[in-house]
């Protein structure tokens, strides 16, 4: 049963090298700013602006990845590139976060002068340049993971940056220095909340869980109702990508049927199972008097 799937578009694909572009700016521009202003919150929306970097480049190359067509050594071609950059995006957002905490904590505890003029110049410019990227991006975010997580590494450094840009109104008006340290934590802590939900998301695709959308007992139930099926079972679920859901299972006849009835009745399982499930890939081996474990599950 064939569907569509969709792809990458080559707007998307010049959208992110053009966040790439800006993201570059930012961070080199902060990273100078932040030696030269003594900022730790500065540094460590630069550091983060650079991680932005990495998985905007990683991104990038899954997305193009993603488009290249199936061979005989790789039969399902790089469809999964787009879901490990997501891992690893996700990964990198939480490890960044635990650095930033950590650094953040001994600067509470040795406390330094900053210059704020340059932290709020600087700190404006990640918010614009930012911006720019999250608006270029967000878009297709809602149709692909691995944008998504390029996406969410931009949106929360243009948090960040909104953060180190109060702090440094502070810092000017009110010589109030210790809320540089407080805004790293805070920008840490919300890095690893949206970094930890994008990584148990990719996780449970490249473990090949069943999406959590499919019950599996209801699948039982909507394939049991069909005339001359005794069961279904030993059945496996999963996710290839974002756009294809993968079903693989036994189903026990109760009379021995030709091809021509057995095609007639696989085409309802799969016009059922793709309108009430969106399962749009099927392996089904038919079996009448079969002698196998006829349980739903089978540990292969």
């Amino acid at each position: 049963m064939g569907h569509s799937h969709k792809h990458t578009s080559d707007h998307t694909g010049r959208n992110l090298l053009i966040s790439i572009l800006l993201n570059s700016v930012i961070t080199l521009a902060q990273i100078i700013g932040g030696f030269l202003s003594g900022s730790l919150a500065l540094l460590s929306d630069a550091l983060h602006n650079l991680t932005d970097v990495i998985s905007l480049v990683i991104s990038y190359i899954a997305a193009r990845l993603s488009k290249k067509k199936a061979t005989i050594s790789r039969t399902f071609g790089y469809k999964r590139a787009e879901i490990i950059a997501a891992f690893v995006n996700a990964s990198s957002l939480i490890i960044i976060a635990i650095y930033l905490m950590f650094e953040a904590v001994k600067r509470f505890f040795n406390p330094q002068t900053i210059e704020p003029d340059l932290v709020i110049g600087l700190s404006i410019l990640g918010i614009v340049f930012n911006g720019l990227s999250v608006l270029l991006l967000k878009k297709d975010s809602a149709h692909s993971i691995n944008i998504r997580s390029a996406y969410l590494h931009l949106l929360t450094d243009m948090l960040a940056s909104i953060a180190v840009l109060i702090g440094g109104l502070l810092m000017r008006f009110y010589q109030i220095y210790w809320v540089d340290a407080a805004l790293t934590i805070a920008i840490a802590v919300y890095l690893v909340v949206v970094g930890y939900n994008l990584l148990k998301e990719s996780f449970h695709i490249l473990m090949l869980f069943t999406p959590k959308h499919i019950k599996i007992d209801a699948i039982v139930e909507e394939v049991n109702k069909l005339e001359h099926i005794n069961n279904i079972h030993h059945i496996h679920v999963w996710q290839l990508n974002e756009t294809e859901i993968h079903l693989e299972a036994h189903i026990d006849f109760n009379v021995d049927l030709k091809f021509s009835e057995f095609n007639t009745i696989l085409k309802t399982i799969e016009t059922t199972l793709f309108q009430k499930f969106n399962i749009n890939h099927f392996n089904i081996q038919p079996e009448f008097g079969s002698s196998d474990p006829k349980t739903i599950i089978i540990q292969d």
